[in-house]
């Protein structure tokens, strides 16, 4: 009888909770890692089958319901912050994202784009996304970082059926985070360079239209296949670098490596991972748009929904992050298993 992964998990978990000793479970056999002792089930490996979108998400929620306090406490730490400073847009000088949004117009207008609302709306977007990224950048780097660390190595602890200690893990933290730094400083230097390539495509696509002598009205049609074209491929990078950071953490290999390592692991998996960004995005883009509506342009007289209503979204926001990095895990581990038994297969 084939035993799904889901199942797997939850005998381990239930051995856990009704104190099984891990000797009367030898096929559950732990090993550690020398370099950042982190440790992980062998067993693993070879339990995890194929795993869908759903399935990763089932297993992420079961996750949390096993370890909610662990995870609660990361998502209020070091993601909530993140998260409230996001939403609230209160590092951003609006005047510097006008200067930046006519800048782009007066580009858009030298490629033959029409200048109609939704291109001033979509320079504006880019503009602020632009600052979002600059000017949180350094909690990111920090508080955001941490906190992706912090999840994988809960997620793994899971698995290992250990607990979380907080002492074990900052002293792991010490000793990973500079491949941590460096595997996160190229991760956005390869989403920096996918956003440059597409403007600069996009530019160059329009150009060429307008001098063919196209209207205008007509070179939007190019311009939106182009978007989507880069919208996959921009997808496809958000993945690999999620999964290298994780990546990182579980194995010895940063930088370029993790990168190289992630784009190998997640072959064979590549719909399963857009899956999991395009949920991903839904849940924060719903959120954002809520407090943006909610908080930020609504408000029920004197300001007092934006009392209790702000945080809330935020917490909200908080959650759907949490979720994400945890999917972000699991997938991980689902590839690492389908790549073993790829492996195997050749062999045999």
């Amino acid at each position: 009888m084939e035993v799904s992964t889901g199942d797997c998990l939850k005998l381990e978990l239930d051995c856990a909770n009704n104190g099984v000793s891990e000797e009367s479970h030898p096929q559950f056999l732990e090993v550690e890692s020398p370099d950042s002792g982190v440790r992980r089930s062998l067993a693993l490996d070879q339990q995890f089958d194929f795993m869908n979108a759903l399935e990763i998400l089932r297993e992420t929620v079961r996750i949390l319901r096993y370890n909610s306090s662990v995870f609660m406490v990361i998502a209020a730490v070091l993601i909530f912050p993140v998260s409230a400073v996001f939403l609230s847009n209160v590092l951003i000088d609006q005047s510097v994202v006008k200067r930046l949004t006519i800048r782009l117009l007066l580009v858009a207008q030298s490629t033959g784009l029409p200048l109609k609302p939704y291109a001033s709306q979509w320079c504006q977007r880019l503009s602020e996304m632009a600052l979002e990224a600059a000017f949180c950048f350094p909690l990111y780097i920090t508080f955001s970082l941490l906190s992706k660390a912090a999840i994988v190595y809960s997620v793994d602890c899971t698995y290992s059926r250990k607990r979380f200690d907080v002492s074990k893990f900052f002293s792991i933290i010490i000793k990973i985070w500079k491949r941590l730094m460096s595997t996160y400083t190229w991760a956005c230097m390869v989403i920096v360079g996918c956003l440059a390539l597409f403007l600069v495509l996009l530019v160059v696509v329009c150009n060429v239209f307008s001098i063919a002598g196209c209207p205008s009205d007509l070179i939007v049609y190019p311009a939106v296949m182009v978007g989507l074209v880069f919208s996959v491929v921009f997808a496809n990078a958000i993945i690999i670098c999620n999964l290298a950071i994780v990546i990182s953490v579980l194995e010895d290999v940063w930088g370029p490596q993790a990168l190289l390592r992630s784009s190998i692991l997640i072959r064979g998996n590549t719909q399963v991972g857009l899956l999991i960004f395009l949920m991903s995005i839904l849940g924060t883009t719903f959120v954002e748009g809520l407090f943006e509506h909610r908080v930020k342009t609504l408000s029920y007289g004197d300001g007092s929904s934006r009392i209790w209503e702000g945080p809330l979204l935020v917490f909200l926001h908080s959650f759907v992050v949490l979720i994400d990095s945890m999917m972000t895990a699991v997938f991980y581990f689902s590839c690492r298993a389908s790549s073993l038994e790829s492996s195997e297969g050749v062999e045999l």
